[in-house]
């Protein structure tokens, strides 16, 4: 029994690494594969969460890489290879977002939304203030609290 737990254990551990993907062989040209990294980190991997197109291994991701690596070798500038990437995914794939109408909410809201709850906690404390009333003790009420304070609890003794 424990042979055969073995077996489909290690049946199972084969599949996973022959799925593995083989990693990614560089370009003839290093000075070719190190321009395509650095607009890679430019760009954002439309399947990953928050990973730039150089930082995953999405199949997309190494497709769109070596979309770049085309467009470079047949002499195109960056400029022109990231306007034609967001021409067919949209501003999404810029990891970093321009700032313009659509993206002010991205790029002001946490200000705003900070800006709005220091504006409702001065207003709270504000009015927290003024609820409270400074009214000093009553010749009664100093007396009993010295009463107070002067005796000393007894020991309750078990």
């Amino acid at each position: 029994m424990k042979f055969r737990t073995f077996l489909v254990l290690l049946l199972l551990t084969l599949s996973v690494s022959a799925s593995a993907k083989e990693a990614e062989p560089s370009a003839a040209d290093p000075v070719l594969e190190e321009r395509v990294m650095k607009l890679s980190k430019e760009l954002r991997c439309l399947v990953c969460q928050n990973e730039t197109l150089a930082d995953s291994r999405a199949d997309l991701a190494v497709d769109l890489r070596g979309q770049i690596r085309e467009q470079m070798q047949a002499g195109k500038s960056d400029k022109e290879i990231i306007a034609y990437l967001t021409q067919r995914y949209g501003k999404f794939i810029l990891y970093n977002p321009p700032i313009d109408p659509t993206t002010y909410l991205l790029w002001f809201g946490p200000f705003a939304l900070l800006l709005a709850g220091l504006a409702v906690l001065f207003r709270y404390l504000k009015r927290r203030r003024e609820l409270i009333v400074d009214e000093p003790l009553s010749a009664d009420d100093r007396q009993r609290a010295e009463s107070l304070l002067r005796v000393q609890p007894k020991k309750e003794t078990a």
